[in-house]
């Protein structure tokens, strides 16, 4: 069954998606992606926290860049990452790079 691409609210936990740019390897299909995946994020409600190129403090993490994304609820993250128009701009993002992504709860509102 596919998701519909559709918002609906909550009253949960926030939740944060948190993108990890290893690296890019296409930088024309990546530009492609930022360029259109903000609206299908705010179609479900997800606010962009931070966007930018990190200072490690610690460790051996040295990612390019990072992307925080505020949804209202964990429901609302997959409905967004799972949905159809995402869907598609995930493949894009998948030949363009090499990247992590996780989703966590938040500790409240």
């Amino acid at each position: 069954m596919s998701a519909s691409c559709t918002s609906n609210t909550s009253t949960s936990k926030p939740v944060y998606c948190l993108f990890e740019n290893v690296k890019i390897t296409d930088s024309v299909k990546f530009d492609t992606y930022k360029k259109s995946v903000s609206s299908i994020v705010e179609k479900f409600g997800g606010k962009y926290i931070v966007a930018g190129k990190p200072r490690t403090l610690e460790g051996q993490w040295n990612p390019q860049s990072l992307v925080i994304i505020k949804f209202s609820s964990l429901e609302q993250a997959n409905r967004w990452y799972d949905c159809e128009d995402y869907k598609t701009l995930k493949a894009l993002r998948h030949t363009s790079g090499e990247f992590n992504a996780v989703i966590m709860e938040g500790l409240g509102k």
